[in-house]
C-alpha cells in the first residue's frame, strides 16, 4: 500500500487510529503539525513521525524501523485477537498493510528532509546536538524525538563521566579491614556478593546493585554507606611518603541523600533502613557511633529531592543549581524512566557518587525508558575485567568464578553487581522457584510446579470456575476461608468489628485505622491492564459488587466506609505521594452526633502515624481493589492474586508476570479466564524497549 500512500489517505487514516484509540490523539495531532510546518515532507516521513510519538506512550524511547517492519502490528495499540478491526467507514488499514514492501533502506531515504529530521552517527556523544532544529533526530534506524534523544545522550555521557573519572582512588588494603569488619566470613565457597558490591561501588562513583527480592538489596547498600562513612571519617594518607605527618585537614562525614521513585517505594525502604542501620556490625571499625549516625534514615521521592515544581517538568535542582550531596542511592531503580534518569545526572555534583538499587527483571517505568534493564543487561554474566577480578581479591578476599571473567568486559560491566542470592523464599518455596523458573523464560518448570502441591500456590481457572470461583477467591482468598490466604473479607470485618465507639478518643481511631491498613495489606488483586473485564476498570466495580451483595459494603460507588483508594499524582500539600494507599473509614462528626467519611493514610514516616484525609481534598485518586501489576511494584502482600487477561497482548510479558508473582510474600494465586496456553505465551515474550542508551557503550 506503500505506493498509493498519499497525504489524504494517511491524514484519514491516523485520524481513525486516534478515533479507535491505536493511537494517541496527541499522536495525530504532532503528525498534523509537522505537515503543516513541512509540508514536502514525504507522508511516510509522516508516518514514521506519528509512530515515534506513539512509542512514548507506550515506554519506548523511539521507533526502531527495522522492528517496526519485522513486527508492524506492535506499532500501535492494536485490539486483542478476536476484536473487529473495523468501524462505520469499513475495515481499517493496520500498519502491515501501510508498510508493505518497504524496506528499512527506502524509509531512512524518505526521513531525509533537513527541516524534519537530523540525521547522526551512532558516535556522536554529549549532550544531544544543542543547535539542531529539527524537531526529529535519526541515528542508524532508530528514529527520536529530539528531546528524548537530547535525554539518552545526557545519560550516557553523565554515566561516561562517571566511569572515568573515578572518586579519590583507596587502595585496595584500605579496604580490606572496614570490609571484612561489615561482612564477617561464612561458612562455604560461594563468593559474597554484598561484599563485592560494596567493592566495587566503593572503586566507581557509578554503580548498580541489582538483585531479586530479598537478596540482600537495602543490607548491602547500608554497609556500603557505612564504608563510605567510615573511609570519610578517617582521615586519609594515601599517596604521603614514609614518616610524613598526618594530614591536617579535618575530615568530613559524606552527605547522603536516599530516594526511590515513587511514595511508596519511598516509604518502604523508610521502613527497612532504619532496622538495617541498627544492626550494623560496626566492632570492628573506629568511631562506630559516629559512623552509624553519619547515615540517614529518612528517604525521599525524586521528584521532592530535586524540587519539583508545579505544572513544570522543570526541578528546582539542575546543572546551575546542583543538589549538596556527596552520595546518592535511589532504590527500586527500575521504575526510573529516561527523563527523571536525566534530572537526577544533571543535578548531581561533578564529584558525587550515583548508587542505583532495582530488580533487573522487573518491569520497566510507566514513562519511556528501561533504564536499569538497559544498564545491568549483562549483570548475570559479569563480563569482569581480569584486572577488576585482581582488585577485588585484593580488597575483598573473594574470588569471582571464572566464568564471569571477561578480557573484553566493558567499563559499565565493572560498576555493575549482582546479588545472586534469594533470602525473601525458602528453597522448597513454589512463589520462589515460580519466580525463578518465569525469569528464565522456562514455561515447561513453572507448568510444572501447580501439579506438586506448593502450600503456598494456588492455579485458578476462570474458564471452569467461573462467577464462583472469582467470588470465593475476591470474597474469601480461595475454595476455603484459610486466615492466611485471606480476601477483602477480612479486611472489612476488622473495619466493621473492631470500629471504637463514637465516645472513644483520637488514639483509639488511629490504632483501629492501622489495623484496618494492616489487614487491608494481606491481600491484593493483580492485573495487567486498565481497560476491560479483566483490569482494573472492569474488576473494580466486579469487586465492589460481589463485596455489596456479601454485606460487607454498604455501596458501589461514592466515599463508603472500607472503599481503598490509590493516590495516582503526588499531591506535596497534602504529604501524599504516587502509589500511597488509603481506606475510607468514618469518624465521628465534630457534632457529636453522626459520622463522616474521612481517609485514613499511613503517615508516610518512619513511625506508625495516621493520616486523616477529607474525601473533597483528594483530587487524584482511584478505587483500588485492583491494581495494576505497574502500581503495585514496590509493594509486597501476604497474598497476591494476580489475574491475567482472557487474550494476549502487548502488555502480558514474562516481565510483568515476575514482578506480579513477587508481590508475593506468603501466598500466591494466578487467575486465568482465559486459555492455560496464555501462560506459557506471557513467559516466552519478553519487554523489548526500543532505546540506544547501552548502545556502543564502551567503545
Amino acid at each position: 500500500m506503500t505506493a498509493a500512500l498519499d497525504r489524504p489517505t494517511l491524514r484519514a487514516v491516523l485520524e481513525r487510529w486516534a478515533e479507535r484509540q491505536w493511537l494517541r490523539r496527541l499522536d495525530a495531532v504532532f503528525a498534523d503539525f509537522l505537515w503543516r510546518e513541512v509540508p514536502t515532507a514525504s507522508p511516510l516521513a509522516i508516518l514514521a513521525a506519528a509512530l515515534a510519538s506513539h512509542q512514548l506512550g507506550r515506554g519506548h524511547v523511539c521507533l526502531d524501523l527495522e522492528a517496526t517492519l519485522r513486527t508492524p502490528a506492535f506499532a500501535l495499540s492494536l485490539p486483542p485477537d478476536g476484536l473487529a478491526w473495523a468501524d462505520s467507514q469499513g475495515p481499517l488499514p493496520v500498519p502491515a498493510e501501510l508498510l508493505r514492501g518497504l524496506t528499512a533502506a527506502r524509509w531512512r531515504q524518505a526521513l531525509r528532509e533537513p527541516l524534519l529530521v537530523e540525521e547522526v552517527g551512532e558516535e556522536r556523544k554529549g549532550d544531544g546536538g544543542i543547535d539542531g532544529s529539527a524537531p526529529l533526530v535519526l541515528v542508524g534506524t532508530r528514529l527520536y524525538l529530539r528531546r528524548y534523544w537530547r535525554y539518552e545522550q545526557a545519560v550516557r555521557a553523565g554515566i561516561a563521566r562517571r566511569l572515568t573519572a573515578p572518586p579519590d582512588p583507596v587502595p585496595p588494603a584500605a579496604l580490606r579491614g572496614p570490609l571484612d569488619a561489615l561482612f564477617p566470613a561464612s561458612p562455604g565457597d560461594a563468593p559474597d556478593w554484598q561484599k563485592i558490591a560494596c567493592g566495587l561501588a566503593a572503586r566507581s562513583a557509578f554503580s548498580i546493585v541489582t538483585g531479586g527480592p530479598g537478596s540482600g538489596k537495602t543490607t548491602t547498600v547500608v554497609r556500603l554507606l557505612a564504608l563510605l562513612q567510615a573511609l570519610a571519617l578517617t582521615p586519609s594518607t594515601t599517596g604521603a611518603p614514609p614518616g610524613a605527618p598526618p594530614p591536617s585537614r579535618e575530615s568530613r562525614a559524606l552527605r547522603i541523600r536516599l530516594a526511590a521513585p515513587t511514595g511508596k517505594a519511598a516509604a518502604r525502604l523508610n521502613e527497612s533502613i532504619a532496622g538495617a542501620v541498627a544492626r550494623l556490625p560496626l566492632a570492628g571499625l573506629a568511631d562506630a557511633d559516629a559512623v552509624r549516625q553519619a547515615i540517614p534514615l529518612t528517604v525521599h521521592t525524586l521528584h521532592r529531592l530535586l524540587g519539583s515544581r508545579p505544572d513544570s517538568r522543570r526541578f528546582r535542582h539542575h546543572a546551575g543549581n546542583p543538589l549538596a550531596v556527596d552520595v546518592l542511592v535511589i532504590d527500586e531503580a527500575s521504575m526510573i524512566d529516561l527523563e527523571m534518569m536525566a534530572a537526577v545526572l544533571a543535578a548531581l555534583p561533578t564529584a558525587a557518587r550515583l548508587v542505583l538499587l532495582g530488580d533487573q527483571d522487573q518491569l520497566a517505568s510507566v514513562e519511556a525508558g528501561a533504564v536499569l534493564g538497559e544498564l545491568s543487561a549483562r549483570a548475570r554474566q559479569g563480563h569482569y575485567t581480569p584486572a577488576t577480578a585482581d582488585w577485588l581479591a585484593a580488597a575483598t578476599g573473594e574470588r569471582l568464578p571464572p566464568p564471569l571473567i571477561d578480557p573484553a568486559g566493558r567499563p559499565l560491566d565493572q560498576a555493575v553487581a549482582m546479588l545472586r542470592h534469594g533470602h525473601r523464599f525458602a528453597a522448597d518455596s513454589g512463589i520462589g522457584q515460580l519466580a525463578e523458573a518465569v525469569n528464565a523464560g522456562d514455561a515447561a518448570g513453572a507448568n510444572a510446579l501447580w501439579s506438586r502441591g506448593h502450600a503456598d500456590l494456588a492455579l485458578l481457572s476462570l474458564g471452569r470456575e467461573g462467577e464462583s470461583g472469582l467470588e470465593r477467591l475476591l470474597v474469601d482468598g480461595g475454595p476455603a476461608a484459610v486466615p492466611a490466604r485471606g480476601g477483602y473479607r477480612h479486611y472489612l470485618e476488622c473495619l466493621r468489628d473492631e470500629r471504637p465507639t463514637h465516645a472513644a478518643g483520637a488514639a483509639a481511631f488511629d490504632d483501629w485505622a492501622r489495623a484496618v491498613l494492616r489487614a487491608h495489606g494481606q491481600f491484593q488483586v493483580l492485573c495487567a491492564l486498565r481497560r476491560g473485564p479483566w483490569g482494573v476498570e472492569g474488576l473494580n466495580a466486579r469487586i465492589a459488587h460481589l463485596l455489596r451483595a456479601a454485606g460487607l459494603i454498604p455501596a458501589n460507588d461514592g466515599w463508603y466506609p472500607g472503599r481503598p483508594v490509590l493516590v495516582t499524582r503526588n499531591d506535596y500539600q497534602l504529604g501524599l505521594m504516587n502509589g500511597d494507599i488509603g481506606i475510607t473509614l468514618a469518624l465521628p462528626a465534630a457534632s457529636g452526633e453522626g459520622w463522616l467519611p474521612r481517609v485514613a493514610f499511613p503517615a508516610g514516616d518512619a513511625g506508625q502515624g495516621i493520616k486523616w484525609v477529607l474525601p473533597s481534598r483528594l483530587q487524584s485518586v482511584e478505587t483500588a481493589y485492583a491494581l495494576t501489576v505497574h502500581k503495585a511494584q514496590g509493594s509486597e502482600f501476604s497474598h497476591a492474586a494476580l489475574i491475567l487477561p482472557e487474550t494476549l497482548g502487548p502488555l502480558l510479558t514474562r516481565e510483568l508476570l515476575y514482578t506480579g508473582i513477587t508481590r508475593a510474600r506468603a501466598f500466591l494465586t494466578v487467575a486465568m479466564p482465559g486459555p492455560p496456553r496464555l501462560f506459557d505465551d506471557a513467559i516466552r515474550r519478553r519487554v523489548l524497549r526500543a532505546s540506544g542508551l547501552s548502545a556502543g557503550e564502551g567503545e
